[in-house]
């Protein structure tokens, strides 16, 4: 039996569904390193947990335990979620010390220290800790629990939050920051800004949260993430995506004198990927070489999922969560690992767009990352896009429009396995042709079916925008006649 009056880490959800069927009072502190309010709330739940001995206090590291925080769905921390009985019967976001304690004080009854009376802020019996923990996080956060409501305080908060509203042109209120949204919303926005190709400002909610209920109220619009435009709010999520998609939010920015700024220049300066002597993209900032790799990569597997380790030792919660949410659609996939390889690791977040891991593509199109792959499962259009059929030719025409110019060869450009693959390999390079390339000899399927699609029985096989030019012996006699460049660049 567990006892109360004291805080345990929660190691597993089979943990949980133990205590859950032992009924009574059971509350669940959803916190994560990274996040100071979350330390911060902790010190007051310890002090709680010891004045209301009789119910269960439980820590629960939200990213370490993505199975439980899925359950409750848990997208910011700090989290709490209030249970009797088995059941859940009330939840908290967010730092807010004195409606912890009441909520707490109303689930569990009275406690022990009857010497003390609460302030009316807290509504509660508190004993002492608790009351020094109160004032100690609102002192530190600067919080306004223990404030005077003053209106010039509420006048001071209202010209801060018009200063962030009006410091870019863009500007977005979100959770997390652009380059690690704590939330799939916030990342949708994020993404959409992109794509658009402006540039934005942006504050992280989690980090203050007289920002955060203030800025509901000033807005009213009671969630995040929240989008300005010239100091007027657009709307969050939904209405940034349909106003996406429709191109309104282009028509939007064109109004207001928001123009796009050049990809080329953007990614450039951001990632500095330049190959080995190799001439650079003008559409993405990476070199022809990497863009052709990326693109080969991508494609190599109808599903293809670039995370951090590998499946069987995942190296963030992130990547282990998509890995089970794809074992548990029972769905063949390939993965890269993208911790031994920084050129992929950094070349890909510019070819996709997307700054994090891991990145999940299903038949060469980007899916998103583990919080879209989440929201993709619950709703059911995850199982959707992956019981659409991938035929053998489907996956051969990926492979042959991965690259502008794609050889199928027997080994690698490095280390060719036969000798007419060599010759191809010399030729390209010696006309200064780059190349994406596919080694038939790691695909007995590919191998096989590639000669049937091509009606071309012998490998290497050449292609250039989807369409065949031939073997070693074509590739060769247009080198001789000083056409193979000029086919390869029309």
């Amino acid at each position: 039996m567990i006892a109360g009056g004291m805080v345990k880490d929660l190691g597993s959800k089979e943990e949980l569904d133990g205590v859950l069927r032992g009924g009574g009072t059971v509350i669940l502190h959803f916190w994560a390193t990274w996040c100071e309010a979350s330390k911060q709330m902790d010190q007051l739940f310890a002090h709680l947990s010891t004045d209301f001995p009789h119910a269960l206090f439980f820590r629960v590291e939200a990213e370490e335990q993505p199975e439980i925080s899925e359950e409750y769905s848990v997208s910011a921390v700090p989290y709490f979620v209030f249970c009797k009985d088995g059941k859940t019967v009330d939840t908290l976001e967010g730092a807010n010390p004195s409606n912890l304690a009441n909520k707490i004080a109303k689930l569990a009854g009275s406690i022990d220290h009857t010497d003390s009376a609460a302030p009316a802020s807290l509504g509660m019996a508190a004993g002492p800790a608790v009351l020094e923990t109160v004032k100690e996080i609102a002192k530190e956060n600067g919080s306004s629990q223990t404030r005077s409501s003053s209106s010039s305080h509420t006048e001071a908060l209202g010209k801060r939050l018009q200063q962030l509203v009006n410091s870019h042109p863009v500007f977005l209120f979100m959770k997390g920051i652009p380059e690690q949204p704590k939330c799939g919303f916030s990342q949708k926005v994020v993404n959409i800004l992109k794509d658009e190709g402006v540039e934005f400002g942006s504050f992280d909610i989690l980090t203050d949260n007289e920002v955060r209920e203030g800025m509901k109220k000033f807005s009213n619009w009671p969630t995040f993430p929240q989008l300005y435009c010239k100091g007027e709010l657009l709307g969050g999520c939904d209405i940034a995506v349909a106003m996406h998609e429709s191109g309104e939010l282009k028509e939007v920015f064109k109004d207001h004198g928001i123009l796009p700024l050049s990809k080329t220049a953007d990614m450039t300066l951001s990632v500095d990927l330049t190959d080995k002597g190799g001439a650079t993209s003008d559409a993405s900032g990476l070199s022809s070489a990497l863009a052709s790799r990326l693109e080969s990569l991508v494609n190599s597997s109808p599903v293809m999922l670039f995370m951090e380790g590998k499946p069987n030792e995942p190296q963030c919660p992130y990547s282990r969560k998509v890995v089970e949410i794809l074992q548990q659609e029972k769905v063949k996939f390939e993965s890269f690992d993208i911790l031994t390889d920084d050129e992929v690791r950094k070349g890909l977040k510019v070819f996709s767009n997307w700054s994090s891991y891991p990145q999940l593509y299903i038949k060469g199109r980007l899916i998103g990352g583990s919080d879209i792959v989440l929201e993709m499962q619950k709703s059911g259009e995850l199982n959707r896009l992956l019981a659409e059929k991938v035929t053998l030719e489907d996956r051969l025409r990926s492979f042959i429009s991965a690259s502008e110019v794609m050889l199928f060869m027997k080994g690698t450009p490095d280390d060719p396995k036969c000798g007419f693959s060599r010759k191809v390999v010399d030729a390209l390079r010696k006309e200064g042709v780059s190349f994406g390339h596919f080694n038939i000899l790691t695909d007995d399927e590919v191998r096989q079916g590639l000669k049937t699609f091509s009606n071309w029985p012998t490998y290497p096989q050449l292609y250039y925008k989807g369409e065949f030019i031939g073997g070693c012996d074509i590739v060769l006699e247009m080198q001789k006649g000083g056409e193979l460049k000029y086919a390869l660049s029309e």
